[in-house]
């Protein structure tokens, strides 16, 4: 149960008695292969008995071995397994978000109450690692609920996967503007409620009719207001275009759950993600048929997803991570020179995300290279959210024309 905060003076938190997470110690998919990248355990070893935690997060346990010569291999498989990547680790790539707080000061207790003081190494420093934090909490607890072995099961219910990247480059083809990923979205932390009038399955139709190559659906509930449901439903309910899971996804155990709901690709957020994870889940998607649209803010973030191979999609958000400020020339700067010749080499398609409202926003961004766009709030918050994309795109791009 996490602790509920109760007004206190500035720098104090109280809460309700806490109990925290279970550690996840999940297990990876194969002997041989690592976050997508191959493990060289030919030298002359003694094999010891094969270990599996008590909640599978892959399809296979790694083989441990006595060599010494596998000793930094097995320490950072470990590390992967038990969630504990080093902070270092993280921080030589770049990577300022920080997966979990930190262990802070003692805490106190009075009554019934804890008292903590609040400092640098419990307090989230933005708003996106408050999502992540959450989010950790969240996945061990339904994890508990719903471990792997039982969602793996529910994969036979899922209904096919559908091409997702195929899908957008038909329909850059068909219309020569960047193919639309239309996002359903109920809120956000930033903007709050942005449609009152929610219906998940009604506004994924109308997307669909007047033009949305794909769908991204918003998953996660503390903060958007979105929910798995709603990605099924959408499903379930006959929409053809391929549908992104949008979620804050820090587990494995999640990719399969998204993919037994209907998913046809999901997210992952390099400012969150090292390079072992970004590797580790795009195999899984792989193994699954799934895309995977990997996000990246800013020029070091692209240089790290750039040097990963098998990448097909990548998406540029336009949104400061520290202020929440929008500037779509973000996407100019990250495609120019060096970088923009490896994308096109890699033949990856580029997606623009945040701070698109007009025409002239989506001109612009498909001068600097992009070939889809996710667009979200300037959509939903028209009065008819599929007739808003012919003024987003300035005409009509629906299958009627």
């Amino acid at each position: 149960m996490v602790g509920i905060a109760i007004g206190t003076s500035s720098g104090i938190r109280v809460s309700a008695p806490c109990f925290s997470a279970p550690k996840f110690r999940g297990n990876l998919p194969s002997r041989n292969w690592v976050a997508g990248t191959r493990m060289d355990f030919r030298r002359k070893s003694t094999p010891l008995s094969c270990r599996r935690a008590k909640e599978e997060s892959t399809d296979a346990c790694i083989s441990e071995t006595s060599t010494d010569d596998d000793t930094a291999n097995l320490i950072k498989v470990r590390e992967l397994e038990n969630g504990n990547l080093p902070d270092d680790a993280a921080a030589k790539q770049g990577i300022r978000i920080r997966r979990r707080p930190p262990t802070g000061p003692p805490t106190h207790m009075v009554g019934p109450f804890q008292f903590r003081l609040e400092n640098e190494g419990n307090t989230p420093r933005n708003i996106l690692e408050k999502i992540i934090w959450d989010k950790d909490v969240e996945v061990s607890q339904i994890k508990e609920r719903k471990p792997l072995n039982v969602v793996k099961k529910a994969l036979a219910d899922a209904p096919p996967v559908r091409d997702f990247v195929g899908a957008l480059k038909a329909s850059y083809q068909r219309t020569g503007m960047p193919a639309l990923i239309a996002e359903v979205k109920k809120a956000s932390p930033s903007r709050g409620v942005l449609r009152e009038d929610f219906d998940p399955v009604e506004i994924a139709n109308a997307y669909e009719k007047n033009g949305a190559a794909c769908l991204s659906v918003l998953t996660d509930e503390k903060h958007f207001q979105g929910s798995f449901e709603n990605l099924e439903a959408i499903c379930r309910a006959g929409v053809e275009c391929p549908l992104l899971c949008k979620e804050f996804i820090i587990d494995a155990w999640q990719i399969y759950y998204a993919r037994s709901k209907g998913a046809d690709a999901i997210l992952l957020i390099a400012a969150v993600l090292p390079d072992l994870d970004i590797k580790y889940f795009t195999k899984i998607c792989r193994m699954l048929g799934l895309a995977a649209l990997v996000e990246v803010h800013d020029e070091r973030e692209m240089d790290r997803v750039l040097s990963i191979d098998g990448i097909q999609l990548i998406g540029i958000n336009n949104r400061d991570l520290e202020t929440f400020e929008v500037d779509i020339s973000n996407t100019k700067r990250l495609l120019e020179g060096e970088r923009g010749e490896i994308i096109h080499q890699k033949d990856i398609m580029v997606v623009g995300e945040s701070g698109l409202f007009t025409p002239k926003d989506i001109s612009y961004v498909q001068d600097a290279g992009v070939k889809a766009v996710l667009v979200g709030e300037s959509l939903i918050k028209q009065d008819d959210p599929g007739r808003g994309i012919a003024g987003l795109f300035g005409r009509d791009i629906s299958l009627r024309v």
